[in-house]
């Protein structure tokens, strides 16, 4: 017999899996640890197969578990949408917008304002992370809508919005001094397709570099610049004033392009779409005219 599994449940696996711990879903839920446990507890019952499995301390996914999750996010977008529109009361939607921290002054503020023009009563849960980890996050379905860089070449994924070249930055005042050797770089951690790409252009020719300040944190690279001799690799997008671009320097040798790209989660709400809609214009709007667009590539 096919079994009906509960919503609330359902609902409970998706919060504990965005959370990282149950022990947080129930504190968000407002439910006991006990009843968390419980719900889970018939969840595997229903399914017939253990759903989750300790790892450390906490509880991570099995196979089995990751696709009912990924189930649940679509029965649990359906349910809340069908009531909306019959109205009975069902609670507002949600969408998560994911970005990287490049695009948190302008591009953020302005999709947010755009969308809640006409999606005032929906709410939006932005997340920043790691550039691989975005499109890790779209992939599983925890996120509705992101950009995220993408190596050019790389397996096609998602919509390339446009093209824009990478740049050795340093702090104004030390542009006009001779670059120090070996090279302080100023990193963000690894994996990290600026750091991958500056690495790679250093080994190519022959050139000595040390590690300066490793982060995951871009005001820190923006600090760490202004702090000491120093270099970064990024795209010119979002710099600070006193951080300036040091192309066509001659010690330094050419980067490549990096292609940022729109990313969709699979059956997205009918919110998702119109918010992915959005940041791809604000998107466009703010990065084509100074990058290349995949129209004129």
């Amino acid at each position: 017999m096919t079994p009906n599994f509960d919503m609330d449940a359902l609902r409970t696996i998706i919060v504990g899996t965005d959370l990282g711990s149950f022990a947080r879903a129930a504190v968000q839920l407002g439910r006991s640890q006990s009843a968390v446990s419980m719900q889970v507890k018939k969840l595997e019952q229903q399914a017939g197969t253990p759903l989750f499995m300790r790892k450390g301390r906490g509880l991570v996914p099995t196979e089995a578990g990751e696709a009912l999750i990924a189930y649940a996010r679509r029965i649990v977008a359906l349910n809340d949408e069908a009531a909306q529109q019959i109205g009975a009361g069902a609670p507002a939607a949600s969408v998560r917008l994911g970005l990287p921290q490049d695009f948190f002054d302008d591009v953020m503020p302005a999709t947010l304002a755009r969308f809640a023009r006409d999606h005032g009563d929906v709410h939006v849960d932005v997340r920043a992370g790691d550039n691989h980890s975005i499109a890790d996050e779209v992939r599983a379905g925890r996120l509705d809508a992101a950009i995220a860089f993408f190596r050019p070449g790389s397996p096609a994924e998602g919509e390339i919005l446009c093209t824009l070249p990478m740049r050795w930055l340093t702090h104004r005042d030390r542009a006009a001094q001779a670059v120090p050797a070996p090279l302080p770089l100023v990193l963000f951690n690894h994996p990290c397709l600026f750091r991958q790409a500056a690495l790679a252009a250093l080994d190519r020719h022959r050139l000595r570099w040390r590690a300066a300040l490793t982060t995951p944190s871009l005001p820190a690279i923006w600090g760490a610049l202004r702090s000491g001799p120093g270099l970064a690799v990024r795209t010119d997008h979002g710099c600070p004033d006193d951080i300036v671009a040091l192309t066509g320097h001659p010690a330094l040798p050419d980067l490549p392009e990096i292609e940022l790209r729109l990313l969709r989660a699979p059956d997205p709400t009918r919110a998702a779409t119109r918010l992915a809609e959005t940041l791809r214009a604000e998107t466009l709007g703010r990065l084509a005219p100074g990058g290349i667009s995949r129209a004129t590539r």
